[in-house]
């Protein structure tokens, strides 16, 4: 499958993507409600950026569960932002050319290619940044470009069976839609959330 090859570069922008739709985040929004149910926008940040650490982890050692605990910092912990900022510089450097496309990576007892995580991990983030932009009320469009490539690769990786607990039924969209929005209704969203600026 042509878009596992590029495994890498759809995670690099989706990376961006995420650090873009976090970039208005202010410690005022931080309390404010996001699409994933429960979740504020702090905890949201924190889990996109504990996603980025196992994607960095998997990619660069090989597996998960093999990193030390996270860094301590002189003085107060940064910020949910700051902290999704050092996750994201060090999972880009990640995503340069280091390691085979097809080289095996060991995540809960499955062996895949460190394509097909970089891949998942390109789904995540972006739907997490799509996330991010809803809580702070821009809903900021998927990225055309991202969206056709992860639209058909989503829905390879994610049958129904594997859904419960990690992404609500697919939501039927009302006529045409463009693939970023397509995306996010199949990843159990509504595109066009009440209240958002989209």
């Amino acid at each position: 499958m042509a878009p596992l090859s590029r495994g890498r570069e759809l995670l690099a922008a989706a990376v961006g993507y995420a650090l873009a739709s976090a970039a208005p985040v202010t410690p005022q929004l931080l309390p404010r409600a996001t699409p994933c149910p429960g979740w504020d926008l702090a905890r949201l940040l924190d889990h996109v950026s504990e996603s980025m650490a196992v994607v960095h982890e998997a990619l660069v050692t090989g597996g998960t569960g093999r990193r030390p605990g996270p860094p301590g910092y002189p003085g107060p912990a940064p910020g949910p932002v700051v902290r999704l900022r050092e996750h994201a510089t060090r999972l880009l450097g990640a995503c340069g050319p280091a390691g085979a496309a097809g080289r095996p990576v060991s995540i809960a007892g499955r062996e895949l290619t460190a394509s097909l995580v970089a891949v998942a991990g390109a789904i995540e983030l972006t739907v997490h940044g799509w996330d991010i932009s809803v809580g702070c009320g821009a809903c900021r469009p998927v990225p055309p470009g991202l969206a056709v490539i992860l639209l058909p690769v989503a829905q390879l990786l994610i049958p129904p069976d594997t859904r419960p607990g990690l992404f609500a039924d697919p939501v039927q969209l009302a006529g045409p839609a463009g693939a970023g929005d397509q995306l996010v209704a199949f990843l159990g969203r509504h595109p066009r959330p009440p209240g958002s600026a989209g």
